[in-house]
């Protein structure tokens, strides 16, 4: 068998019918190429599969490059987003020796000045491509702002926002799994049933992931034209750590004149298993997302029926792949990268791996 022969910047300077002058300008994002000339190189370093050697440049020239990630505090080694860093470390391990430095800061999703002020110090570090989990909508905006002023490329990771000049989107579509949630309710529970949708944390109007899941839930049903229309509630919680948390629910469910479903729209779920428990509701279907351990445990009792996963390792680790990519190999990302949206029920746990 043939070795693969290599490409050189001058085998795609004659198919282009171009300088290597403007290949190397193209390849290396650098000085001015028109723009469909530059569409042609990029088309046939696509096709032509065109790698260059990374390793051996790096080496020679001992450069580093700094990627920056910024994604919500990891308070224990459970917390859901202990997952996604997990993959963000084992890709910055890979790519260490091409000279691949990745920052990780953290802010507090309880407080979104946390967030801003992480940002500032990102952006007074001026890295080559930032990574970030976009959870507050107004600092996000801002955020976005700025990097694209220092022409910084970014990649979100676990929520998206959209009308911004992203690099990438790594994750799942929020407004899919509340429709998806939804559905399950439908076909679980009676027509006339009443469902209390329950939102934990501060400033939710400000959060952007859980909307999303919330519009999508609500979406479902506003587009169903069956008789006996479920009915819907929404509960905001600041604080479930709360002594008052329980009485909250009692006093909603009371007002409601009862439920017959509840959705989680993070993966706090468990709190509403550990309340359920409590007063001995069984009957009451209870739907949250991600398999953190408070939630696999309540998910093998009964009192989770079902969890809606995402595969957080998988994303933070193309998180970091798509910058390296798009940074150092040149190459032509995808904008939005929707993974997977799974069903996990306590009959095919065992059997799930994220």
């Amino acid at each position: 068998m043939k070795p693969k022969k290599r490409i050189r910047i001058k085998d795609i300077a004659e198919k282009a019918n171009v300088s290597i002058g403007t290949v190397d300008r193209v390849i290396h994002n650098r000085g001015e190429v028109n723009p469909e000339t530059r569409a042609k190189i990029l088309k046939i370093l696509e096709e032509l599969d065109y790698r260059p050697n990374i390793l051996a440049s790096t080496l020679a020239s001992k450069k580093t490059h700094t990627f920056a990630v910024l994604i919500p505090e990891v308070p224990h080694p459970e917390a859901y987003w202990s997952k996604p860093l997990k993959g963000i470390s084992e890709a910055a391990t890979e790519l260490q020796q091409y000279g691949v430095v990745v920052e990780t800061h953290y802010f507090s999703q309880a407080n979104p000045t946390s967030f801003r002020k992480k940002a500032e110090e990102i952006l007074k570090q001026n890295p080559e491509g930032v990574v970030f989990a976009p959870f507050f909508s107004r600092e996000s905006i801002d955020f976005i702002a700025q990097l694209n002023r220092h022409r910084i490329p970014y990649v979100f990771i676990d929520s998206n926002m959209g009308d911004c000049n992203k690099l990438s989107f790594i994750g799942q579509n929020s407004f899919q799994c509340g429709t998806l949630a939804a559905r399950l309710f439908d076909i679980s529970l009676p027509h006339d049933s009443k469902i209390l949708i329950i939102h934990f944390g501060k400033e939710l109007d400000n959060q952007n992931h859980p909307n999303q899941r919330e519009k999508g839930f609500l979406n479902y049903f506003e587009q169903s034209n069956e008789q006996g229309q479920k009915r819907t509630h929404t509960l905001k919680i600041e604080n479930p750590n709360n002594p008052d948390f329980f009485t909250v629910i009692d006093r909603e469910i009371e007002k409601l004149g009862g439920v017959n479903g509840i959705f989680v729209t993070n993966s706090q779920v468990f709190r509403i298993a550990q309340y359920l428990e409590s007063k001995n509701m069984h009957h009451i279907r209870l739907i949250g997302h991600d398999l953190i351990q408070q939630n696999v445990e309540y998910l093998k009792t009964g009192l989770v029926d079902f969890l809606i996963c995402q595969r957080p390792e998988e994303q933070g680790h193309r998180a970091i792949q798509t910058l390296f990519d798009h940074i150092l190999l040149k190459k032509q990302v995808k904008r939005d990268n929707y993974t997977s949206i799974d069903i996990v029920t306590k009959e095919n746990l065992d059997f799930y791996k994220e």
